[in-house]
């Protein structure tokens, strides 16, 4: 039996931070906000990210084998909740924020995030509503230094 209450107080305590993931498939390019990232190898390094399964990003992903991750810091909340929704692209921006293509992958990457990761997809696991990409880094770029934005810097709760 699963106790509901302490099953969602419990999943809701991992630490997530708040990134935005570019995907491309062909010339068209997308974002959206990725709240499951986490590290999962040293060599060669690796990263694993959730997608939601039903979201337009989740089929370029599979299409492409190829994503991004714009690591943002506690600042850029308002990045994230924009991201929250499809962005129309309109030449190297969505919406108000400009991006420009990572040099391995293509993938959009935002020039205000910390910086980013590029990664070719390695493996995947598609349970539940999400799925699981196992992305190796293949590429990476630190514009400047500053804090990550976590889901406890927020007053949003996801998961549970």
């Amino acid at each position: 039996m699963v106790d509901e209450k302490a099953k969602k107080t419990l999943l809701r305590d991992i630490p997530h931070p708040i990134n935005i993931c570019g995907v491309k498939e062909g010339d068209e390019v997308n974002g959206f906000t990725l709240s499951w990232t986490t590290q999962a190898s040293f060599k060669p390094p690796m990263i694993v990210i959730g997608v939601r399964q039903d979201s337009r990003s989740h089929a370029m992903i599979k299409a492409s084998q190829v994503f991004a991750v714009s690591f943002l810091d506690k600042s850029q909340q308002k990045i994230a909740e924009t991201f929250f929704q499809p962005q129309i692209k309109v030449e190297n921006r969505f919406g108000e924020y400009e991006f420009y293509l990572s040099e391995i992958t293509g993938c959009p990457v935002l020039k205000e995030a910390l910086g980013y990761v590029e990664c070719n997809v390695k493996g995947s696991l598609e349970e539940g509503d999400h799925s699981i990409f196992l992305g190796e880094v293949v590429g990476a770029r630190l514009h400047r230094e500053g804090d990550p934005l976590w889901l406890m810097d927020t007053k949003w709760q996801y998961g549970g």
